[in-house]
């Protein structure tokens, strides 16, 4: 499984193992279940990224002819600009990384060990930012930190250290959540027996804790750096001019330079850093699942010794809570003083410097709109495919494809959004510029972004079934297709509702791929934020601070609905 696989329940291990020996009666019917999912990620992720990549190394990029030419290849590396983009890439992502972990710790010690006032509102707190859109989380941090913020005096805004805070801000809540649940599992009588032999707090947890929550570290920080990596959004919207990263880079050659070949060079690039995290997340994750059959253990009453940990939970607390409070607060802000200005403009203005254009309210109702669209469709493949890798099958060759399914479900992930964007360029739209103009392209491209999130939120669920429940149905006479309704099914509609809740927010706030295909006339908010941020005017950046708070709302609104239908528990630990 990969590492947003949530928790499947301790202890059901050995039942699972048990039921395989058996199967579930449905044989032939789950290869027709795995014809959708498969021919979606073929049509809609393999074929694109492999048109993307045949792009960078040479041929026809329409039909896969012709000889392999490096040439692009050479000239690109050839660049200093290309190895200076590449550092600045290595190292935001790398600096993000370390400081989301060293923050994320001590924040999952408390929030999952230990019994603190208000701990279910700082949990979910902590949270939200992931499902934000990345583009208001730039905007959010641009309010903060630039002249007339409240922390304008720092002289952080559009710095390099701004947008590595930006990126702790979206991905702290990753090393939260992936720690916290093995944490939860942990049994603390391991460490108790360490302090009661005389080893401090401190050397306690260096010497016991820690090598038993790397596995989970590991994996959480290489989906922080995968994150990182592709923080487009973030990059676009608080970088300075001339400041670029693989991602950056990929849209500028694509839409300002109309270079598609030195763009595929790059999309190259970043899909080898990011399939690296990938691979190193995927192992990781292994390891922490097999970790996580261990007992949930209740959380303690805070100590003295608590006391870091604390600190260093409050500071994220207000990392989250400062630069959302100032976008909400300066939205309210306009030319002529404090009031409703700039959100009477949502409806009423496209930005000043614009001809024609859509307002921001008609780009939300785009948004919601493309949304919805690509919700269902991600459901659609999600549900079959969450039920593929759950099940318990007989065979070797079963298993192997049910692995093997399960690791190509993680590439969506791991190659970006701009990517994915770039790859339906120079595939599907130069293909069918029909699909194109009819807009279709956008919520299938924000469909193949949101699918394994949609996967991960149904499979815990489903995994944590009890395989005796099954075998007790089949007992009393019940068919297979029965025992998959009347057993399988309860947990699969809770399960859809948060994966619904997941896709939406996701493809809501989708950038990257957007970026690319979304119609010049009918743009999604988040384009359009990015849009009237690119303008000059105090009208622009109102409506752009208007719009982002807006979107803010709605993400995060999902994002506690979504937390509120979980399952509570062990199927509902851990993961994303």
């Amino acid at each position: 499984m990969s590492a947003l696989t949530e928790v499947a329940a301790p202890g059901t291990d050995l039942p699972r193992r048990r039921a395989r020996g058996r199967g579930d009666g449905l044989g032939p019917w789950w290869l027709v279940a795995a014809v959708l999912p498969v021919a979606f990620l073929l049509v809609f992720f393999a074929w694109p990224v492999a048109a993307m990549l045949w792009r960078g190394i040479g041929g026809d990029a329409d039909a896969f002819t012709g000889a392999v030419d490096l040439t692009a290849f050479g000239e690109t590396l050839a660049r200093e600009r290309t190895w200076r983009i590449l550092g600045q890439t290595l190292g935001m992502a790398a600096a993000g990384t370390v400081v989301s972990v060293a923050l994320g710790l001590p924040t999952a010690f408390v929030l999952h060990r230990r019994r603190v006032p208000g701990r279910a509102v700082l949990r979910a707190l902590v949270l939200v930012p992931f499902v934000l859109p990345t583009v208001v989380v730039g905007v959010a941090f641009r309010a903060l930190l630039a002249p007339g913020g409240p922390l304008g005096f720092t002289g952080l805004d559009q710095t390099t250290t701004a947008v590595v805070l930006a990126m702790v801000f979206f991905n702290v809540s990753v090393v939260v959540r992936q720690v916290g649940a093995l944490w939860n599992a942990l049994d603390p009588r391991q460490t108790e027996a360490a302090r009661t032999l005389g080893a401090s707090p401190w050397r306690a947890f260096r010497t016991v804790t820690l090598p038993q929550l790397a596995p989970a570290i590991a994996a959480s920080a290489a989906l922080v750096f995968l994150f990182c990596a592709s923080a487009f959004g973030i990059v676009q919207t608080l970088g300075r001019p001339g400041y670029g990263t693989l991602e950056s880079e990929i849209w500028v050659q694509t839409s300002v330079y109309l270079d598609l070949r030195t763009a595929a060079v790059f999309s190259v690039l970043q899909f080898a850093v990011v399939l690296a995290a990938v691979v190193v997340s995927g192992v990781t994750a292994a390891r922490t699942q097999r970790a996580l059959r261990l007992r949930e253990t209740p959380p303690a009453r805070l100590t003295r010794a608590d006391a870091v940990p604390v600190a260093v939970m409050l500071a994220v607390v207000a990392l989250v809570v400062a630069p959302i409070l100032t976008l909400v607060v300066r939205s309210f802000h306009t030319r002529h003083g404090w009031g409703l200005g700039n959100y009477r403009l949502l409806s009423t203005s496209a930005g000043s410097g614009f001809v024609g254009g859509s307002t921001p309210a008609q780009a939300l109702e785009q948004s919601l709109r493309v949304a919805v669209d690509a919700t269902l469709v991600t459901l659609v493949v999600a549900v079959p495919l969450a039920l593929l890798l759950t099940r318990p099958f007989r065979s070797r060759a079963a298993l192997a494809a049910q692995r093997a399914l399960d690791g190509a479900l993680l590439l969506p992930l791991g190659v970006s959004a701009v990517t994915v964007g770039f790859g339906f360029v120079v595939s599907l739209r130069a293909t069918f510029p029909e699909l194109a103009a009819s807009g279709v392209l956008v919520p299938l491209a924000q469909a193949v972004v949101a699918l394994p999130l949609a996967v991960r939120a149904l499979v815990p669920v489903l995994a944590a079934v009890d395989p005796r429940l099954r075998e007790a149905a089949r007992t009393l006479g019940a068919g297979p297709w029965r025992v998959l309704a009347t057993v399988d099914g309860p947990f699969l509609a809770r399960g859809v509702g948060v994966a619904a809740g997941f896709a939406f927010a996701v493809s809501l706030g989708e950038f990257g791929a957007t970026s690319f295909l979304a119609s010049p006339s009918a743009p999604t908010l988040p384009v359009l934020i990015a849009r009237l941020l690119g303008r000059p005017g105090a009208d622009n950046y109102g409506m752009a601070l208007a719009a982002a708070t807006v979107l803010a709302v709605l993400s995060a609104g999902i994002m506690l609905v979504c937390e509120r239908l979980r399952p509570r528990g062990p199927a509902g630990a851990g993961g994303l």
